[in-house]
């Protein structure tokens, strides 16, 4: 007789943190109740107020992380973990783990690589007015510059599959790296999936590390660069429409009148034009010499993402049903 066995998947839930010495423990217990068979990973971030201590004391693996930001902390993550699935959330307490088995049943049947936990009323309970237009704002923008995968970009719930953990190339430094992941997935077109969940509030002495207009400005910045990184020719596109514009605006009075006179009275401003429509010319080029760059670097990426081993069948998250055909035992999820 032969037996065909599905096994429990290697679960690592990944708590990044800075100074949360207040929520960290109940978190840390949250998480090995929902999922006992995970391992907990806290990576503390220069914390001032305990917070290795207490989710050490809660039973989760402590490493310190010295370069300060959310994105060096998750790379390093990526990096010194080997897991079938990874399920990252906050150590604010904002997330309930109660949560984290929907996300992990969700990667596995819908077989995506990136499930995103979007978060249900963050927009009345952001923290600040501020967080709430902000998230409102770049949301719509991901959408209008790099597809309607995403409907919260910033939601730091996820549950990942090993293949996109060890084929994203994390560069961010800061809070961005959640836009920095969902770019990555919409770039290489993975197959992704998103569940609502309910977003809770800060408990009594826990305060949020993001500044609207610094951290506004950081990923603003990074929508910039992974447009010029993902979409050149769009991006260039724009600019030498910009010199096009300026170049013409400048020409059209002094062609004027040209015609009206057959003199050309404001010859530096004619030549001014001529520069501007030069480099017009010049930045639309590098557009499309970029934009063949961008699409064959796409596809090393995606090579390198087939090249790591695609999730096993074999892995279930639920209780196992047996059967017996033709002699022959099996078991189904």
């Amino acid at each position: 007789m032969t037996r065909s066995q599905t096994r429990t998947p290697n679960i690592a839930v990944l708590l990044p943190c800075y100074n949360e010495a207040a929520t960290i423990g109940a978190v840390v217990r949250g998480f090995k109740a929902a999922l006992p068979q995970a391992q907990i990973h806290v990576y503390d971030n220069n914390s001032t107020d305990g917070t290795a201590l207490h989710a050490m004391l809660a039973g989760a693996a402590v490493v310190r992380e010295r370069r300060q930001g959310k994105g060096h902390v998750v790379r390093r993550m990526f990096a010194d973990i080997d897991a079938d699935i990874y399920l990252m959330a906050d150590g604010d307490g904002t997330y309930a783990p109660e949560d984290g088995e929907e996300l992990i049943r969700t990667l596995l049947t819908e077989r995506a690589d990136m499930v995103v936990g979007t978060r249900r009323g963050v927009h009345s309970d952001a923290g600040r007015n501020g967080h709430a237009f902000g998230n409102r704002i770049f949301n719509i923008l991901y959408r209008t510059i790099f597809g309607p995968d995403f409907t919260d970009i910033f939601s730091g719930y996820r549950a990942f599959s090993r293949r996109f953990v060890k084929s994203f190339p994390a560069v961010s430094a800061g809070f961005e790296i959640e836009t920095e992941m969902s770019v990555h997935a919409s770039r290489l077109k993975l197959p992704v999936a998103e569940l609502e969940l309910d977003y809770g509030r800060r408990p009594e002495g826990s305060h949020s590390k993001l500044s609207t207009l610094k951290d506004g400005g950081k990923i603003l910045w990074m929508f910039a660069m992974l447009m010029k990184e993902t979409r050149p020719f769009v991006f260039f596109g724009l600019i030498s429409a910009f010199f096009m514009l300026s170049s013409m605006a400048f020409m059209a009075p002094v062609l004027a009148e040209y015609f009206e006179t057959g003199l050309v009275n404001r010859m530096p401003t004619w030549v001014l034009s001529l520069a501007l429509m030069m480099i017009s010319f010049m930045v639309f080029t590098a557009g499309l010499i970029l934009d063949s760059v961008a699409r064959s670097r796409a596809e090393q990426l995606r090579i390198h993402y087939l090249n790591v081993a695609a999730p096993s069948q074999g892995l279930a998250p639920e209780k196992s049903i047996e059967t017996a055909q033709g002699g022959r035992t099996t078991r189904i999820a």
